[in-house]
């Protein structure tokens, strides 16, 4: 039985009539499609390392929490999408609760679910939970600048109540004699879980690595903007778990400018991570201005990033301010906060664009042997923060 139709706030949703955007999504006229790029110009280089004696030393002195662990004591509900949200091919969804949906100093920027990290196979579960995983930003105040970043962990299981957990995202600090922690500011635009491992994309420089398997135990007390160890006890702005960096995916462009890591998704089928730029074709003072790109990255056989890793795909994008990307067997979407439109395309045919949501987010491919395959997505606005999934069939997947 697929775990999504059992799921108890779908049947509320349902319910509400929220399902009122299933008509065929309207697609505009068919536009100008991909070109090849080089694919052998883009490498990775992968630490997984990076961290070892310094996190060691810190699960020796905090301990770990499993994932079942954070769930079961998951301190926020979620609640059901409103009845006025409409999209086609909408299959279901959530919201957060009223206090993060209107939160101005934190934003809902990457999607990946326990899905991509172990496929189909036992309902989709990791450590015994389905989840739906959403990276955030947090500014100093509603007007500040980026100040660090965080994980939530959803349950997405009727087996479990409908909660989630907030989970600080840190960098190891000092030595494995003196270890410590301190807050990552990147703007986390877009995160894959694959295996154990999660990749979150840092901007200007590629991804930065964590363990699900490392989960670290933190004091709750203290003050709002303390972080790190003081004395024998360890704090993190009054977060109870924290998830240490292991390690760092650098990029680099032998020709051309840097690739700007705005978003990017896992491909289970190909077994790689695309990313994807948000650029603008002019104008823009704090993005590039020039035409984005995707980059196909494959994993080696083991299931991580090799050393050094080629592309095995590069293409240059006709669309702009892309905040998200998703792939899966050999078809592509693209999603456009500034058009407010999702666009498909697979080599070989032209491409279609679909009206979409305003202020969209991430993309992640959710694969499921029972039911449809949905894109599960996001919208980052304060006040209007509809997390949902779309049949892929709907845009153009066939």
């Amino acid at each position: 039985m697929a775990p999504m139709s059992l799921h108890r706030l779908a049947k509320a949703a349902l319910a509400a009539g929220v399902l009122a955007g299933l008509a065929a999504a309207p697609a505009s006229a068919a536009a100008a499609a991909p070109s090849t790029l080089p694919a052998d110009q883009y490498t990775l280089t992968a630490n997984y390392n990076q961290f070892d004696a310094v996190n060691s030393a810190l699960v020796s002195k905090l301990g770990t929490a499993a994932v079942h662990t954070v769930m079961e004591n998951a301190n926020h509900d979620r609640t059901a999408l409103p009845s006025s949200f409409s999209v086609a091919g909408l299959e279901t969804g959530f919201r957060f609760d009223s206090g993060d949906n209107s939160d101005c100093t934190n934003y809902p920027q990457g999607i990946t679910t326990s899905r991509d990290a172990v496929g189909t196979a036992n309902g989709g579960n990791y450590d015994g939970h389905q989840l739906i995983a959403v990276s955030w930003y947090t500014k100093d105040g509603c007007d500040g600048g980026q100040q660090r970043s965080r994980i939530t962990l959803v349950d997405w299981d009727a087996d479990y109540p409908n909660a989630y957990r907030k989970i600080l995202l840190v960098e190891p600090t000092g030595t494995a004699d003196a270890p410590n922690f301190k807050d990552i500011p990147i703007h986390a635009g877009g995160m894959s879980w694959y295996g154990d491992y999660l990749y979150v994309a840092d901007t200007g420089k590629g991804m930065r690595v964590f363990d699900m398997r490392k989960i670290l135990k933190t004091n709750t007390g203290g003050t709002a903007d303390q972080i790190g160890q003081s004395g024998s006890t360890y704090y993190a702005h009054n977060y109870a778990y924290v998830l240490p960096q292991v390690g760092t995916i650098s990029s680099k462009t032998t020709s051309g400018t840097n690739l700007a890591w705005s978003s990017i998704s896992l491909d289970r089928v190909s077994k790689s991570i695309v990313m994807t730029e948000y650029t603008c074709s002019s104008g823009c003072t704090d993005y590039p201005n020039r035409a984005p790109r995707a980059i196909r990255y494959p994993f080696a056989s083991a299931g991580t990033f090799a050393a050094t890793t080629t592309a095995s795909q590069a293409l240059q994008l006709p669309w702009y301010k892309l905040n998200g990307v998703a792939s899966h067997n050999g078809r592509w979407w693209f999603q456009s906060s500034g058009s407010k439109q999702l666009y498909y395309w697979k080599p070989s045919a032209a491409s279609q664009t679909f009206s979409w949501v305003s202020s969209g987010e991430s993309i992640s491919y959710w694969e499921d042997d029972t039911a449809a395959d949905l894109l599960w997505t996001l919208q980052e606005g304060a006040g209007n923060r509809n997390v949902f999934a779309v049949t892929q069939a709907t845009y153009g997947g066939g």
